[in-house]
């Protein structure tokens, strides 16, 4: 059967080559069945990943994915070359290597909107690489947004213990206490619960953590938390979702780590991120939401102090691709 006529559950983008990214995509894959890497197709130079495969040992076979055919001994695994024989220094920053992971990312779309994959999962990518290249995206969820013309875009952290959606992700404080407005919380607050009823969740219990300390205090600390994350509660809540908030931040991870809340709404980047990466840094799925596709990604950098030196930890990057497949199996809309 000639893989052109066939719809992959997953592809992969290899991220920034220089990085952990070839090499966790290669153990990742190695401990799969055949069955399970017949469903998964990778974007990337093919000659990195074989490099990849070679430094840990695991027995892989890339060829191009036209060419992938079933066999009894075993699946090839598909490769969808972009960006072929740039040299890339190891564990740098170039801008060939942040070329590369922009175009392995802008194939994986083209993929998924042609019908040849179902889910994209991304290794991580290096912000100034991305910038030296050209590229000038805060990271993959503005890029993804960007090449799908999607109006807006939500990262999702997800993991067993706590979960975070965010209001705002890569821009400066200052920026984010002014995208917290009612509007923008609204938007977040609906697509984390479109994600969690598509999960299966009937009434999902979601908190909005509140922007000042306190909750701004009665104002003392703020008007933010009175002024724009009440109303918009409110106006959630008259529309029958489960949502409570404001609530303070320093309480509120604390809460639903324990079993409280199933979703919680961080105001900016470091509110969500932190508490996450605390309690579940190998395990938390970065999740893309508001596209008009499905990206899950590991939550974690290029690790260029490590890279190339077979130390690389693919625990991350098994769980972005075990919750791909959840997507793929729940049929999760975007």
């Amino acid at each position: 059967m000639n893989s052109t006529s066939r719809c992959y559950d997953i592809v992969i983008t290899m991220g920034d080559p220089a990085g952990i990214g070839p090499e966790i995509i290669c153990r990742a894959l190695s401990v799969m069945s055949a069955a399970e890497r017949a469903t998964v197709m990778v974007v990337g130079d093919p000659k990195i990943y074989r490099r990849a495969a070679a430094s840990i040992g695991a027995a892989l076979e890339f060829v191009p994915y036209e060419q992938v055919t079933k066999s009894e001994d075993g699946v090839a695994i598909g490769v969808v070359e972009s960006a072929p024989g740039v040299e890339i220094p190891d564990g740098q920053i170039s801008a060939g290597a942040g070329d590369m992971a922009f175009r392995c990312v802008h194939k994986a779309v083209e993929l998924v909107q042609a019908g040849r994959a179902q889910v994209i999962v991304t290794a991580p990518l290096n912000k100034a690489a991305l910038h030296a290249a050209g590229h000038y995206y805060d990271g993959h969820t503005g890029m993804l947004a960007s090449l799908t013309d999607a109006p807006s875009s939500f990262m999702l952290l997800a993991s067993e213990t706590l979960s975070t959606l965010h209001v705002s992700t890569h821009v400066s404080l200052r920026e984010a206490i002014e995208r917290a407005t009612p509007e923008r919380i609204i938007d977040t607050v609906e697509a984390g619960h479109a994600h969690l009823v598509a999960l299966g969740m009937h009434d999902p219990r979601i908190a909005v953590a509140g922007l000042n300390p306190h909750c701004g205090e009665g104002g003392i600390f703020g008007d933010e938390d009175s002024r724009c994350i009440a109303p918009a509660v409110a106006r959630l809540r008259e529309r029958g979702l489960n949502v409570s908030g404001p609530i303070s931040a320093d309480t509120v991870f604390y809460r639903a780590s324990k079993g409280e809340f199933d979703l919680v709404i961080a105001q900016y980047h470091d509110q969500g991120h932190i508490p996450v990466k605390l309690i579940a840094f190998d395990t938390t799925v970065n999740v893309s939401l508001g596209l008009p596709l499905q990206r899950t990604s590991v939550d974690h950098g290029t690790a260029f102090d490590i890279a190339w030196q077979g130390k690389a930890d693919a625990t991350n990057m098994g769980s972005a691709i075990a919750y791909a497949r959840r997507l793929v199996s729940d049929g999760t809309p975007p």
